[in-house]
């Protein structure tokens, strides 16, 4: 009797050591979740998706913000293992997984879990002072000109960076050429961009941001600018590139009394490949049922579509098997 006594105790002894073990160790599954800095619109999203998605993931998970960068870097962290979840659009993510226009070798092991999640849009910002000095109007007459612009745009690997490149580089007025005129170009971040347009230290910047973006908001109403149409003929080019056409509702910022042709591409949530079905099932639940929440964290996710989140064209690569499962399980997907 005391040896079975003996026995009983050392495998509840065991079973509770495995038990201490297990919950150990989901205690400490964090997953990080890459993004953009403080003060912009993809911090904001981030944050706010992963303080509701906690309380949907499993016992034990958590999720931790890390400004490592978004956009391009974004899907890049996530499929090198380096983030488990992050913020891109669905151009670079494209781009990144297959290994065209970047010129770099292709990434995969990520997946996207959520799309069209806002409706961003490509400025195009002149300052008063600059049209004034200069007499230029459009894009295309500072490669006609060969005029030293100063650029000031986002740093290496922001998906606002790879627009100004490609729209520039489009109408003659490379990065290269701009400084061969005597101009120059500058990366640096949102605050910075804001300061040197307001202050006269850079003629323009280039952009992919949604309506209500804080940095743009600001200098819209505290500066002397003006907001320039993409040409036809450079929307054409870069819908091939991945881009996709829209138009800038007039008054979407202040200073912009009238629609604006632009470029679009839309934010998508990727996570790794490898991530277990039932965390991503439940990012994907979390982000598509609280869609309030989400519009009350930031206005620009109101064109949020739940129901078609899983849309190619909107997330840019497929999807992970687990959100595919709830998409059709919601009756989005057939």
């Amino acid at each position: 009797m005391r040896k079975l006594v003996r026995v009983t105790s050392l495998c509840l002894m065991l079973a509770l050591l495995v038990g201490s073990i297990s919950v150990s160790t989901a205690a400490n599954t964090r997953l990080s979740f890459s993004t953009q800095g403080l003060g912009t619109s993809m911090y904001v999203y981030a944050s706010t998706i992963a303080q509701i998605a906690e309380k949907y993931l499993p016992a034990g998970y958590a999720i931790d913000i890390e400004t490592t960068g978004g956009g391009i870097n974004g899907p890049m962290l996530v499929g090198a293992k380096k983030a488990d979840i992050a913020l891109a659009n669905s151009a670079p993510a494209n781009w990144v997984m297959n290994g065209d226009i970047l010129g770099r070798p292709p990434v995969p092991g990520f997946r996207a879990i959520v799309g069209g999640m806002d409706r961003p849009f490509v400025v195009v910002i002149f300052t008063e002072d600059f049209v004034r000095k200069s007499g230029i109007t459009s894009l295309e007459e500072i490669a006609e000109k060969k005029y030293p612009v100063r650029v000031a745009v986002k740093t290496k690997g922001m998906l606002g960076e790879a627009a100004a490149d490609q729209i520039l580089a489009a109408v003659g007025a490379s990065y290269d050429n701009i400084k061969s005129w005597g101009g120059s170009v500058v990366h640096a971040g949102s605050p910075e961009i804001v300061a040197m347009l307001r202050d006269n230290r850079a003629d323009l910047t280039i952009d992919h941001i949604p309506a209500g973006q804080a940095s743009i908001g600001e200098l819209s109403l505290t500066a002397d600018i003006r907001f320039i149409p993409i040409p036809e003929h450079v929307r054409d080019e870069l819908v091939n590139l991945g881009w996709e056409k829209t138009i800038m509702p007039k008054d979407t910022w202040a200073k912009q009394p009238e629609d604006t042709p632009s470029l679009s591409s839309s934010v998508v949530v990727v996570v790794r490949e490898d991530l277990p079905d039932d965390v991503t099932y439940a990012l994907t639940k979390a982000i598509c049922e609280n869609k309030q929440a989400l519009v009350e964290a930031h206005a620009s996710i109101e064109p949020f579509e739940p129901e078609l989140a899983w849309m190619l064209e909107k997330c840019g690569v497929p999807l992970h098997p687990a959100a595919e499962k709830y998409y059709r399980d919601m009756g989005y997907m057939k």
